[in-house]
């Protein structure tokens, strides 16, 4: 799905972001809801060479993969007019170009009740990408993180804050991937245990 084919007829349009969109959308919108889409799960498997990592440390950011039994928590922002062009544009050089992912639609749900559900753009990483890693376990996942950084900045800031925001503003979600990760990455850094070389997190991934 193209930008362009998005913004057709269009005066609104929400778009949902799940990863560093939920603390730093950085595009102008008209307004936020918290809420959750259905049928994908937030999961640390998807490659960084340019925001939180580089070529040589790929750092690990958020994707989704589809899982009819779950659900993933996020912010969708409303824009509009003008805006809809312009935060297309940017989030197609810092999603696609830069990160390596592909738009889909979604319904998105927002938490504050009696409201109805809304069609909502989303950026997700698959494993086609080259840049994908894929599946490993907490441990390696947080060991990888702890030691990249990329232009935006440390790779661990992606990952705290992202668990910061599922802790204010959702309480009531599980999501035993993303802390798992962020209590195995903390543990390095308070303990100052050096992480394993990359090279071994590398097994086992697409």
């Amino acid at each position: 799905m193209k930008p362009q084919d998005i913004i057709k007829e269009k005066s609104s349009l929400w778009i949902f972001g799940y990863g560093s969109l939920v603390w730093k959308p950085d595009f102008a919108y008209r307004r936020s809801k918290i809420g959750y889409i259905k049928g994908y799960k937030r999961r640390f498997w998807h490659g960084d060479d340019f925001h939180r990592g580089d070529k040589e440390k790929p750092g690990r950011v958020a994707t989704l993969v589809e899982d009819q039994e779950a659900c993933t928590w996020g912010v969708a922002y409303e824009v509009t007019d003008s805006q809809i062009e312009e935060s297309l544009q940017y989030l197609n050089i810092r999603e696609v170009k830069l990160g390596g992912y592909v738009t889909e639609m979604v319904e998105f749900i927002p938490k504050e009740k009696g409201q109805g559900s809304l069609p909502a753009l989303v950026y997700i990483a698959t494993s086609d990408n080259p840049i994908y890693l894929g599946p490993a376990s907490s441990q390696e996942i947080a060991a990888q993180i702890a030691i990249c950084s990329g232009k935006t900045g440390h790779n661990i800031e992606y990952l705290v804050r992202l668990a910061e925001f599922m802790r204010i503003y959702c309480p009531e979600a599980e999501d035993d991937h993303l802390f798992g990760i962020e209590e195995a990455v903390l543990n390095f850094v308070r303990d100052g245990i050096k992480p394993p070389e990359q090279k071994s997190l590398l097994v086992g991934t697409t």
